[in-house]
């Protein structure tokens, strides 16, 4: 083991635990050009992380036969690519390790987007940043650019080879230029690892296929119609539409294949040593070309246990927390983001409880909170939200929320039953409300969805759309406008990274042509994931006209939030009870003072009672979107306009 300034004894104990694998190790990190400092820094990282890795290889791999040689293992490969880190990576290592909170800052302000339908390509992308600058983005996720199989591809979620961008995209020199570029435009870059599946025809299980019998252990291939029905008989089907059931057939294979969601992607085996040991690699290299957060696609769904419904195994979190740790070691300015959209007590589990808490993923999608936006708003109700969300678990405080309107996905009904029984209503008879209403079915409905995947056996009928759409701009745009920005307004002040989907911060409509691209008929999701209208953009900075008005509105917020240091994200958030049913009411008490966010979800005048802003310790109520102190009305009560969205803090000073 390399001498390093840490205590001797914390490295020899390192180099024991490495079992003979030190003098290996010192060999890859001891390569020409680096030096001795920086040697050192890696060596310091070993030994903050180690025990992070191999408690949680321990807990997967019990066995020490198994779990030493790959503890090792992994270790090297986090060496070698430390070795080949580029010089401004390390220097960008060196900037997060200073600001560990850096993902929880009130600057941060995301947007989502397929590259395709935002600029053509990569470099389109890069040459289209002023308008992602000018909206105060931070962080920009892209999604699946990996190479997919042809044809039927799950939006890019088919993934044929990951050490290759889509080529009608560009390359992965184009894929570090861009990351460069957006680094020095002050923009971390967010892309798609599906971790869950591979493509059929990725070559592990191409070679699986011709019968090599190490490529077929990194894929569950049951021998016969038995085995498969003793799963599925606590599966639930993700796609019932158009791809029922959780396993294919295979001629090949002889065998029936793991296939949870449509037969051309093949469940991985992650209990399998060699597959983590290959996405340490995958890791590993798209960090050195500069991605800085990782979006664990259908991270949920790793474990596979007989008698579950195969989500949410505590071996997940395993998995994540070794993945981690080996990446702190080599690059830790990468960022973790879990997509795991299940229940909402299942949540916070992704960013880290118990034995995992601070180990796992730096971020996760605040499912639940998206749901609750879309319920308040059709039914011009709190109740439900404030059951729901104040029931939700404490978050660790080094995790953070992806906070969103919506997402390139349908929208799923996330309502607990537990949450909807003690409010007074059925949970499955507000998830039909919800699909009626969003769907444009229920009277009064100013919504303009598409049903997607209805499921006559459950009931569930899940919503596609564009913000724009769904909040009713086509029949009423003065109020649908309102919704828009209240909603945005939530997302932006609860806690995490408010991210942007394409597209509606220029109020688009769902694309009508969305059946008409191949490959997408059968798919209503594009419907709501059109191609950024860059004539429509242009209008951007015109107030007098829709996508001003939008455009104007986000960036209001994310300069606002900008500004408040109440809303960094290691403050927790609180939901007021007691409150008119048409008003959310939130709380964060940060060192910096306080904030209240008050929403009216309805189409009516709200009040809400000065005295409790005083008893929370606001002493000068200003409304920091508004810019004005606030005034009381008639009877000595605050009144929320229609769909008002205040943040409120202390006067300055």
């Amino acid at each position: 083991m390399t001498t390093m300034s840490a205590p001797a004894e914390v490295h020899a104990a390192a180099a024991a635990r490495l079992e003979g694998s030190a003098l290996g190790l010192d060999a890859v990190i001891a390569g020409p050009g680096l030096s001795r400092e920086r040697r050192d820094a890696f060596g310091l990282r070993l030994d903050r992380f180690y025990d992070d890795l191999a408690s949680a290889l321990a807990e997967i791999h019990p066995d020490p036969e198994v779990r030493a040689p790959l503890t090792a293992r992994m270790v090297e490969l986090a060496a070698a690519a430390y070795a080949e880190r580029a010089d401004e990576l390390h220097t960008l290592d060196a900037r997060r390790l200073l600001t560990p909170d850096w993902l929880q800052q009130p600057r941060m302000f995301g947007y989502a987007c397929y590259t395709e339908r935002f600029a053509d390509d990569l470099r389109g992308v890069a040459a289209r940043l002023d308008h992602l600058e000018e909206l105060g983005v931070t962080y920009l996720h892209l999604m699946p650019l990996l190479q997919p199989r042809e044809g039927d591809n799950d939006g890019g979620y088919a993934v044929q080879d990951y050490r290759a961008v889509r080529s009608d995209l560009g390359t992965m020199d184009d894929l570090r230029d861009l990351a460069t570029t957006l680094r020095g435009r002050g923009i971390s870059l967010c892309m798609d690892l599906v971790v869950n599946h591979v493509a059929r025809e990725h070559e592990w299980a191409a070679r699986a296929r011709t019968g090599d019998e190490r490529y077929r252990d990194y894929f569950h291939v049951l021998p016969d119609r038995a085995a498969v029905e003793a799963y599925e008989q606590t599966l639930p089907e993700v796609f019932p539409d158009f791809a029922p059931g959780s396993f294919t057939w295979d001629d090949d294979l002889d065998a029936w294949v793991w296939t949870t969601f449509n037969e051309f992607q093949w469940d991985l085996n992650w209990a399998n040593p060699a597959v983590l040991l290959e996405f340490t690699e995958i890791i590993l290299g798209l960090a050195n070309l500069g991605v800085e957060v990782l979006r664990l696609d259908a991270i949920a769904f790793l474990w596979k246990r007989l008698g579950t419904d195969c989500q949410n195994q505590p071996e997940v979190h395993a998995i994540t927390q070794a993945l981690r740790a080996v990446t702190r070691m080599a690059a830790p300015a990468v960022a973790f983001k879990a997509e795991a959209i299940v229940g909402p007590r299942d949540l916070v589990q992704y960013l880290g409880t118990g034995r995992h808490a601070g180990r796992v993923s730096d971020l996760a999608y605040h499912n639940s909170l998206m749901v609750q936006v879309w319920s308040m708003l059709a039914a011009r109700n709190t109740v439900l939200a404030r059951q729901a969300l104040r029931a939700l678990p404490a978050t660790p405080a080094t995790g953070t929320w992806i906070t969103y309107v919506r997402c390139h996905d349908d929208i799923g009904w996330a309502i607990d039953d537990r949450d909807a029984y003690a409010v007074g209503v059925t949970g499955q008879g507000h998830r039909a409300f919800l699909s009626d209403w969003y769907s444009g079915e229920f009277p009064g409905s100013w919504a303009d969805g598409l049903v997607f995947q209805a499921n006559p056996a459950t009931g569930d009928r899940r919503i596609s759309g564009t913000a724009a759409s769904l909040l009713g701009l086509e029949t009423d745009p003065d109020a649908a406008l309102a919704r828009i920005l209240l909603a945005h307004a939530v997302v932006a002040a609860w806690g995490g990274i408010p991210v942007v989907w394409s597209g509606d911060e220029l109020g688009q409509p769902n694309d009508p042509g969305w059946a008409s691209e191949p490959g997408h008929e059968d798919d209503n999701r594009w419907a709501h994931r059109p191609r950024l209208d860059w004539t429509r953009a242009a209008s951007r900075d015109d107030p007098d006209t829709v996508a001003g008005r939008v455009f104007g509105g986000l960036r209001h917020l994310a300069a606002v939030r900008a500004r408040l240091p109440q809303l960094h994200a290691s403050a927790d958030t609180e939901v007021l009870q007691d409150t008119d049913d048409g008003v959310l009411a939130v709380v964060r008490q940060h060192a910096s003072g306080t904030f209240v966010g008050l929403y009216n979800v309805s189409d009516q005048a709200r009040s809400f009672e000065p005295h409790r802003l005083h008893d929370l310790g606001l002493t000068a109520p200003y409304d920091a979107l508004g810019g004005h102190p606030l005034a009381t009305g008639s009877m000595g009560l605050l009144w929320l306009p229609p769909y008002a969205a205040w943040w409120l803090v202390d006067a300055p000073g």
